[in-house]
């Protein structure tokens, strides 16, 4: 049966979100989540439909891409066609050619899990290795340890401060309280818990999202930021421990994370918290001409 790649429109993101949920496993690589695209909601349901691209086969969804900005493409595969030869072929295709309306021309990656097919494919047909990326991951069978500071759900009444902390963690960021609304309107918000650490005076200091894919799936957290005046005080390990007993409180399996290997600081934060370090990963990318 032929290979279809779609768009599904803001009417179809709800079934996005429940198969990128179904295809999470324990002991799988880690792939596009649920989490990933509640994250990108932050930039509303329209422009979160554009940027989803669906392949299926037979009526059945095979493959998801999320267009994370406008040079990367970022992948899941349903676990028994991780290796599939047509369908790799086919979405290789697809993100390499600028008038099929997925990657445009110029330099462009593609994030895949490790052992995907289409990794293959792409560096055959000349794409290269891109940096390396540290995915980092917490088993939550047993209880997780309590952060020792004070931690709060956020909803729409924190939503200020929970973006204010948020921009401020990151250079150049631009989330504001209209993003925070967007985000919690989309369908992964549902099956998510946003969470700030305060400190002894009851400021604001670190905040993160966690994101669930369900009961007995692996949790994401995306993103999780501490502010810079507050730094080097043991926020960002505490920040990650709420977000992983929340996830725990959810039914997930593992909490996962991925950052780059570069962001040492960010690596060492998750590993005092409990993470332990996955195989690097690398998206390919293609040069510009």
């Amino acid at each position: 049966m032929t290979i279809t790649m779609d768009e599904p429109g803001t009417g179809g993101l709800g079934d996005v979100v429940r198969v990128l949920g179904e295809w999470q496993h324990d002991g799988a690589p880690v792939q596009l989540h649920p989490g990933d695209v509640g994250w990108f909601w932050r930039l509303g349901a329209e422009r979160t439909a554009r940027a989803t691209r669906t392949w299926s086969r037979g009526g059945e969804v095979l493959a998801v891409g999320l267009l994370d900005g406008a040079e990367l493409l970022r992948l899941a595969f349903a676990p028994e066609v991780v290796r599939d030869e047509e369908l790799a072929r086919r979405v290789a295709e697809d993100a390499a050619a600028p008038e099929r309306g997925v990657l445009p021309e110029g330099k462009v990656y593609v994030e895949a899990p490790t052992g995907a097919l289409i990794r293959d494919v792409l560096v055959k047909e000349g794409w290269e290795i891109g940096e390396p990326w540290t995915p980092l991951r917490l088993g939550l069978a047993a209880p997780v340890p309590d952060p020792g500071v004070r931690v709060e759900v956020a909803g729409p009444e924190q939503a200020g401060e929970w973006a204010a902390v948020l921009r401020a963690s990151f250079d150049g960021s631009t989330f504001g309280e209209e993003r925070w609304h967007a985000m919690a309107a989309g369908a992964p918000y549902a099956d998510g818990r946003c969470l700030i650490v305060r400190d002894e005076r009851g400021e604001a200091v670190a905040v993160v999202m966690a994101w669930s894919a369900g009961p007995g799936r692996p949790g994401l957290i995306e993103p999780m930021g501490v502010h810079p005046a507050h730094r080097g005080r043991g926020y960002g390990r505490a920040i990650t421990a709420a977000a992983a007993r929340a996830l725990r409180e959810l039914g997930s399996s593992t909490v996962d994370v991925c950052t780059p290997s570069s962001n040492v600081a960010a690596v060492a934060t998750y590993r005092s918290a409990g993470l332990e370090r996955l195989p690097e990963r690398r998206d390919v990318y293609r040069n510009a001409p």
